[in-house]
Order: C-alpha cells, then sequence, then structure tokens
C-alpha cells in the first residue's frame, strides 16, 4: 500500500473528513469512525509509518503522550468511562487492519461488550522464560532511533 491509497494519510492531507480530537506538527488524534465504545479515539503519526518499528523514540513518545492526555480526558468527560484500554496492533497477524501506525484509546465500561480472548495459563518453565529473556536479550538494541 502506499501512501496515496492510505485512509489515514487521506485524513492527515484532509482530503479525507475527520473529527479531530488534538493534532500538532507530528501526531493527530482523531474519532474513530467504527468504535468499540463511544469515545474512541485514534492516536497517529502524520507521517505515513506502517510498522511500530518505523518510529523513532520521539515521535513514539510524543502518540503515547498524546494517548494519556485523551485518556485522562475521557476520564473526565461526561462520555461513560470507567476505564481506559490503550491498543496497538503491529502486523496482520496482530489484527492491524490500516497499515499505518495508530494507537487506540477507548473508554472501557461495565458491560460494554469489548473481550480480549486469548489462551492464558500456559504456564511456562523457568527455563523456558528465562531461554525467551536471553533470546530477546540478544536481539535488543539501545533505546534511539529506529533501525533503517
Amino acid at each position: 500500500m502506499t501512501s496515496d491509497d492510505c485512509v489515514f494519510c487521506g485524513i492527515v492531507e484532509r482530503r479525507l473528513d475527520a473529527s479531530v480530537v488534538h493534532e500538532s506538527a507530528n501526531v493527530l488524534a482523531i474519532m474513530d469512525i467504527d468504535p468499540v465504545t463511544p469515545g474512541h479515539v485514534l492516536v497517529l503519526p502524520r507521517a505515513h509509518l506502517p510498522e511500530l518499528a518505523d518510529l523513532d523514540d520521539d515521535l513514539a513518545a510524543e502518540m503515547f503522550a498524546v494517548a494519556r492526555s485523551v485518556a485522562a480526558a475521557l476520564r473526565r468527560s461526561p462520555l461513560r468511562s470507567e476505564g481506559v484500554n490503550l491498543f496497538y496492533a503491529d502486523g496482520e497477524a496482530a489484527f492491524q487492519e490500516v497499515f499505518h501506525s495508530h494507537l487506540h484509546v477507548f473508554p472501557r465500561f461495565a458491560d460494554d461488550g469489548f473481550t480480549i480472548g486469548a489462551r492464558w495459563g500456559s504456564n511456562p518453565s523457568r527455563a523456558e522464560l528465562d531461554a525467551n529473556a536471553a533470546t530477546l536479550r540478544a536481539e535488543l538494541r539501545p533505546p534511539g532511533p529506529a533501525e533503517a
């Protein structure tokens, strides 16, 4: 997908309509048109960056800061919000549908219909956890700009 085909790029470029909650030079926060609950907001970079690894540290930090502010606004607002979820899908296997980085911020309340299904409780051994930790440590990079 090119940025010309990207719905979020169309919104950033004002070719498509959006209900804007926040905007800065680098980040845009808009109402989701298919919300999980009323008040569901998407926080996205203005630049077409498809994957989480494409975000540099400053941009990722700004997106998270905007998400925090939106979450606080949801909690203060008259919109029903007994809790807040942040959700980031990175890749098709993680249910990313629009391949332009975006962070979901949505209010939660009892019986709101949202569920998270998983196979919790696989109870791996300490040896397996240690091996997985070692594998990840070997691949970690120092904090800094995203890899090219």
